[in-house]
């Protein structure tokens, strides 16, 4: 299925002068972080050609955004490896019950809890239930955000700019402030950076800062958490095809979305998560703080 890239074939061509090719019928969707059930085409989320090994197994997860996109591919991919998975996700419920649906068809337990992470609360909340069902937690995933593009700094509001702030990094340090006093030796916290934090994007530019600051906010928690032997590293993903994706941009956009890569193709949720397999497994043991790109070839 996946032997002839891209996975997703050309629509046609936009010509300016330069022939671009038209990965993505035009859509879009007037919601954050997006629907992936009302994608077109949905996103692959994972390798049916996969074979487990147990890496992961008899260990708890907990991954806030873990309902859709990159969240639901490194999921079922934990689960496929054994893993127990708690997912935190905002209010989309149907893409949330059927990865539920997915992790438990592979014989891990799943269990939803819907909220809004930037209530501080929810977060002890979610660690509180989870060491209440499992007695442990093993690996946090930090992976929610959202984007909302504009052409210029002056068109980016206080609102938007602190509701950017407070769900793509504040999160993060919420529930990293929960999770880490049941955390041990050899446990794992992996967060989702993006390639904006080292390259920039003109029309992300809020958006762009938050994930500079997780960038640092790894590099800062691995040396605070070194001596406790708690790992703590990031993905930087390039433009991977999310309900992310749809929910921000124009259907312009999204018709030549990730063309810009030196793949000339966005990537697929499921060809990211095994960055995340590797950051959480032993085969990582002696890496922290280090961030993972995975964006198609573009050089930061």
């Amino acid at each position: 299925m996946f032997d002839n890239y891209p996975s997703i074939p050309y629509f046609g061509y936009k010509d300016e002068n330069v022939k671009t090719p038209i990965t993505f019928p035009a859509e879009h969707q007037d919601i954050q972080p997006g629907m992936e059930y009302k994608m077109n085409p949905l996103p692959i989320f994972e390798d049916p050609n996969y074979i487990p090994s147990g890496k992961l197994q008899n260990k708890t997860v907990i991954i806030s955004g873990g309902d859709s996109g990159i969240g639901r591919a490194i999921s079922i991919l934990f689960a496929k490896e054994g893993a127990d998975i708690v997912i935190n996700y905002f209010n989309e419920h149907e893409d949330a019950n059927y990865t539920k649906q997915l992790i438990e068809n592979y014989g891990s337990r799943c269990v939803l809890i819907p909220g809004d992470l930037r209530n501080e609360n929810l977060s002890k909340y979610i660690a509180d239930t989870t060491m209440n069902l499992f007695g442990k937690i093993d690996i946090l995933i930090n992976n929610c955000g959202v984007q909302f593009p504009q052409n210029s700094i002056l068109d980016i509001s206080s609102s938007q700019l602190r509701d950017t702030f407070e769900t793509n990094i504040f999160t993060f340090f919420h529930l990293t402030k929960a999770v880490l006093p049941h955390l041990k030796a050899h446990n794992s916290i992996i967060n989702t950076t993006s390639i904006t934090a080292f390259a920039g994007k003109k029309n992300l530019i809020d958006y762009s800062a938050t994930k500079g600051a997780i960038t640092v906010f790894t590099k800062s928690l691995a040396l605070s958490l070194a001596d406790q032997k708690i790992r703590v590293n990031a993905v930087a993903p390039g433009p991977i095809w999310t309900p992310l994706i749809p929910s921000s941009f124009n259907e312009e956009e999204i018709q030549i979305f990730g063309t810009e890569t030196p793949l000339k193709r966005a990537g697929q949720p499921f060809e990211l998560a095994p960055a995340y397999l590797y950051l959480a497994s032993d085969e990582s043991r002696y890496v922290t703080g280090q961030i993972i790109h995975v964006n198609g070839g573009t050089i930061v």
